[in-house]
C-alpha cells in the first residue's frame, strides 16, 4: 500500500497521505512516496494546481513516534547521522512544494502536529474542518522543529507568537490558528474535501504562469529590499504582459465574459 495516493482530478494533483491507522504520522515510506509525489506534481503538465490532503479524520499527527523510539538503541552519534540523513529526505518535499510554479492548498482536519504543522504552512493556501487542532509539538519530546517550521511560522504569524507556539508546543484550535493567519477558510468537516477541491480546480484554471510569477514574487519578498523586489516585480509583470494568457484575459475583460485559460 503507498503512503501517499497521487490522483489528478481536473488539473489538480490530488496527493493523499495514507496512513489512516496512524493519524497518517510520518514514517520512513511516507517520506519516500511524499518526495516522490511532491516532484512528480511539480513536473507533471497535466497538473496545474496542487491539493494535499489526508485520509481518514486527520491530516498529520507529526512524526512516527514508535521510529523515534526505536533509534534510541542507536549510540548518540549513530543516531545524529541518522537523523542527518532522514529529515535531509524530508526537506525535500518541502522543497518541491514552496520551489513549483503551481499553487498549492492543504485540507487540513483532525491532528495537524509536528511536521503535520509544518507541511501545511509550505502550502500556499489552507482550507481546515472547524474540527481541526495544531501544535508544533517538538518540544514536547526535546526536539527542534523541521520542514522549514522555523522558516515559516515566523513569516506567517510574527516572531513572538511563533516563541509561543514553537517553545510551548501548546494545542490549538481552528478558530486560533485562523486568527494567527495559519488559515485561509474554516469550514465543517462535512464541507472539507469539496471546498479544498473546488478551490484547487478554481486556481487550476487560472493564468499558470501568472500564478508562478506572483508565488515567486510573494515566497522571496521578506528576504529581498523594496528595490530588487520593484525589479523583479518589473521584469514578472512584462514577461506576463508577453503570455497568450494576458491576451485571453484582456479579451475576456472587454468581451464581459469568463476567461478561458489553457486553450
Amino acid at each position: 500500500m503507498t503512503t501517499v495516493i497521487y490522483e489528478l482530478r481536473e488539473h489538480v494533483a490530488v496527493l493523499t497521505l495514507n496512513r489512516p491507522e496512524s493519524l497518517n504520522a510520518l514514517n520512513l515510506a511516507m517520506i519516500d512516496h511524499l518526495r516522490a509525489s511532491t516532484e512528480r506534481a511539480a513536473f507533471d503538465r497535466q497538473a496545474r494546481a496542487v491539493l494535499l490532503q489526508g485520509a481518514g479524520d486527520h491530516f498529520m499527527a507529526g512524526g512516527d513516534i514508535k521510529w523515534f523510539r526505536d533509534q534510541l538503541a542507536l549510540p548518540p552519534q549513530e543516531r545524529q547521522r541518522r537523523f542527518e540523513q532522514v529529515i535531509a529526505d524530508v526537506h525535500g518535499s518541502i522543497l518541491a512544494l514552496k520551489g513549483m510554479g503551481k499553487p498549492v492548498v492543504a485540507a487540513v482536519q483532525g491532528a495537524v502536529a509536528g511536521f503535520g504543522m509544518s507541511l501545511m504552512m509550505a502550502c500556499d493556501m489552507v482550507v481546515a474542518a472547524d474540527n481541526a487542532y495544531f501544535t508544533l509539538a517538538y518540544s514536547n519530546i526535546a526536539l527542534s522543529p523541521d520542514g522549514g517550521a522555523t522558516w515559516s511560522l515566523p513569516r506567517q504569524v510574527g516572531l513572538k507568537q511563533a516563541m509561543e507556539i514553537a517553545l510551548l508546543g501548546e494545542r490549538f484550535d481552528a478558530a486560533r490558528a485562523r486568527e494567527l493567519g495559519l488559515l485561509n477558510r474554516v469550514v465543517a468537516p462535512e464541507r472539507l474535501a469539496g471546498e479544498a477541491l473546488a478551490l484547487a480546480q478554481r486556481l487550476a484554471s487560472g493564468p499558470a504562469a501568472a500564478f508562478a510569477r506572483t508565488k515567486a514574487l510573494l515566497n522571496r519578498s521578506s528576504e529581498t529590499s523594496l528595490e530588487t523586489q520593484l525589479q523583479a516585480e518589473q521584469h514578472a509583470f512584462a514577461a506576463c504582459g508577453a503570455e497568450a494568457d494576458f491576451t485571453e484575459g484582456l479579451a475576456a475583460f472587454f468581451d464581459r465574459r469568463p476567461a478561458s485559460y489553457h486553450q
